[in-house]
């Protein structure tokens, strides 16, 4: 896994905690930040997988 989609998904992670917290507290508006934050942050970690398996040849992946 190519570490800056590791760190995206540590970010994703954490961020959704984040957001859980804020609703749990009461606090909305920055809950729907977090969430904002949660859809940023998975779909970086969903480009840089896809591109490391666009530059990696299909034998190198399967061994």
């Amino acid at each position: 896994m190519p570490r800056l989609a590791l760190y995206a998904l540590v970010v994703c992670v954490l961020a959704l905690a984040a957001a859980v917290t804020a609703f749990v507290q009461g606090s909305v508006l920055i809950g729907i930040v977090w969430i904002l934050l949660v859809g940023l942050s998975s779909n970086m970690a969903w480009y840089y997988l896809r591109r490391r398996r666009a530059e990696t040849p299909a034998t190198e992946r399967s061994a």
